[in-house]
C-alpha cells in the first residue's frame, strides 16, 4: 500500500525531469519507508541497485556489489578489488544502458564503508569523475545511519561538499496517514483507537504493518511487544544499534531525556550523561533530531542557546515507561496494566507528545495555519512563598496573539472542575506576571472527545479534539 508522501513523490519525480544529473540523499530512522519509497517512486527507471551489507568486511562488501552488477545484466566478468574499480565497473555497465534518465539506488551506504576501505573517496570520485559531467543519471543514497548519511555525505566537506543536489528526510506517517493505512488493511478500528495505538507506536509504517485484523490495540500491543517472539519485542535495541555506529552517546541521551520529560538543557544533559562537550555531543543531538526522536525547543523569555532539549518518540517514551527492566510478559500482560497508576501517569504525557508532533493541525485548528509562529515553552521555578508553574506549549503569532495551551487526555469528554479552572487560571496569571507579554493570551485546550459543558468550561478560548489531529496537514 502506497499511502501519503506526496510531496517526497513530486521531489524524487522532478528529479527525472532535470537537466543535469542528480545527487539525492534519503534519511530517515529505520523502518520509516525510505527504501520502499525510492523502489515504488522509480521502479521502472532503477537501472541499478544495491544493498550494502550489515556485517562485512571490505572484501565482502565489494563481491556482493558486483553480484548486484550481474544480476542487473552487466555483460562483462564483474571482479572488482577494490571500491574504484568497483565503482569504474558501473560506469561501464551504466554506459550501456538505454538512453534517458538511468537511476542507481545504493541502498544502506553506510554499511558499505568499513575500515580502510576508501569507499565515500571512490564514491566521490564516482560522482565528480563520471556523473556530474553527464546529464542522465539520478544517483539516490540511502541509510538508516541518519549520523553517517549527514556527516558524510550531506554536510561533508570534502570532494562531496555541496554535492547533493536533494535531500529527503523520510518523517513517521502523521494520524491522518495511520488512519488511512489502518482503513486500507481493514482494521476496523476507530479514531480513538488509532490514537492510542500511535501513543505506542508512534507513525512508524513497518510497526503498523505487523497489526492484523480483528485485534483489538491492546490485544496488538500485547502480542507484539510483551511476547516474547512478538516482531517488537526487541525493536528498540536494534532501532538505536541501526541509526548509530556507536549508540552508546544516544542511548545515554535518550535515558537522561526519558527521566526528565520537561526537559533538560544541554549542560544538564551533560552533568546526567557524564558525556564530555568537545563537539561530539552537538553532533549527537542533531543525530537524535533529525532521526525524530528528541526536539530542541527555546523557552520563552530565555535566549536561543538556553532551550532545552525534550523526549518525543513515543515509541522510544513506551519503551523506558514498560519495557525496559520489566519482567512482565506473555498474553495480557498490558490489558493488565490499562488501569495501574503507571499507565495513567504514561497516557497522559504520550498524549501531549502526539500533540507536539501535530503543531500544523493545531494550528490549522486554530485558523492560522498561514500565520508566522514560533512555538517555545515557559516554567518558574517555586519558593517558600508560592508553588511553582509549567506551560508545555505556547504559540507566539505574528497576529499579537500568544495562545497557552493545555493538553488533557480523556477517553470521554474531558471535564472542567473547579480545581482545573483554578490550576489553569494561575498558570495563566503567573505567566503574564513574569513574562509580561505585549500579546494578547488566549487559553487553548487540546483534549481527545472535547469539553463536558459546565460552570467551567467556558475557560477556554478555543477547544481542539482528536478530529482536529487527525486533519490533513
Amino acid at each position: 500500500m502506497f499511502i501519503g508522501r506526496e510531496n517526497e513523490r513530486r521531489r524524487l519525480l522532478s528529479a527525472l525531469e532535470s537537466d543535469n544529473s542528480e545527487f539525492i540523499a534519503v534519511y530517515g530512522r529505520r523502518r520509516v519507508g525510505k527504501t520502499f519509497l525510492v523502489r515504488k517512486t522509480y521502479a521502472n527507471q532503477i537501472v541499478f541497485q544495491h544493498t550494502g551489507l550489515a556485517s562485512g568486511d571490505m572484501k565482502h562488501q565489494i563481491r556482493e556489489f558486483c553480484m548486484s552488477l550481474q544480476q542487473a545484466g552487466c555483460r562483462e566478468k564483474c571482479m572488482a578489488k577494490d571500491w574504484y574499480s568497483a565503482f569504474h565497473l558501473l560506469e561501464r555497465f551504466l554506459a550501456t544502458c538505454h538512453a534517458g534518465k538511468k537511476v542507481v539506488f545504493l541502498d544502506e551506504l553506510p554499511w558499505m564503508e568499513t575500515p580502510r576501505s576508501e569507499f565515500v573517496s571512490a564514491l566521490d570520485h564516482f560522482w565528480n569523475g563520471w556523473c556530474a559531467a553527464r546529464s542522465d543519471i539520478v544517483l539516490v543514497v540511502c541509510g538508516s545511519a541518519t549520523s553517517w548519511i549527514i556527516e558524510k555525505i550531506i554536510k561533508n566537506y570534502g570532494g562531496l561538499h555541496n554535492r547533493i543536489t536533494r535531500s529527503l528526510q523520510l518523517l513517521p506517517f502523521s494520524l491522518h496517514e495511520c488512519e488511512i493505512y489502518a482503513e486500507k488493511k481493514k482494521l476496523g478500528w476507530n479514531r480513538m483507537q488509532v490514537l492510542e495505538c500511535y501513543m505506542v507506536m508512534g507513525g512508524i509504517p513497518h510497526y503498523w504493518s505487523f497489526i492484523e485484523r480483528g485485534e483489538s490495540v491492546s490485544q496488538a500491543i500485547d502480542r507484539l511487544f510483551f511476547r516474547e517472539n512478538g516482531e517488537l519485542h526487541y525493536e528498540f535495541n536494534a532501532l538505536y544499534a541501526s541509526l548509530f555506529r556507536q549508540p552508546e552517546p544516544y542511548l545515554a541521551i535518550v535515558t537522561a531525556l526519558a527521566g526528565r520529560l520537561c526537559g533538560l538543557g544541554k549542560k544538564e544533559l551533560l552533568k546526567a550523561t557524564g558525556l564530555c562537550e568537545n563537539g561530539r555531543l552537538t553532533k549527537v543531538l542533531e543525530a537524535l533530531e533529525h532521526c525524530g526522536f528528541i526536539r530542541y525547543y527555546r523557552a520563552i523569555g530565555k535566549k536561543q542557546k538556553d532551550g532545552l532539549f525534550q523526549l518525543e518518540d513515543p515509541f522510544t517514551l513506551f519503551y523506558y515507561r514498560f519495557m525496559k527492566n520489566n519482567r512482565i510478559s506473555g498474553g495480557g500482560a498490558w490489558q493488565n496494566m490499562l488501569n495501574s497508576p503507571a499507565y495513567h501517569a504514561w497516557i497522559g504525557i504520550a498524549f501531549e507528545q502526539v500533540c507536539l508532533l501535530h503543531l500544523p493541525q493545531i494550528k490549522k485548528a486554530l485558523g492560522i495555519a498561514g500565520v508566522s509562529t514560533s512555538v517555545s515553552s515557559w516554567a518558574v521555578k517555586g519558593d517558600a512563598e508560592e508553588d511553582g508553574a509549567q506551560i508545555d506549549l505556547l504559540i507566539e503569532r505574528q497576529d499579537q496573539i500568544i495562545n497557552i495551551c493545555e493538553m488533557k487526555y480523556s477517553r470521554t469528554e474531558f471535564v472542567v472542575s473547579k480545581e482545573v479552572e483554578k490550576d489553569i487560571l494561575r498558570k495563566e496569571e503567573l505567566f503574564i506576571q513574569h513574562v509580561k507579554p505585549r500579546q494578547a493570551v488566549h487559553l487553548t485546550l487540546v483534549t481527545a472527545n472535547g469539553v463536558k459543558n459546565n460552570l467551567h468550561s467556558g475557560l477556554f478560548q478555543s477547544v481542539i479534539t482528536q478530529d482536529d489531529l487527525f486533519a490533513e496537514a
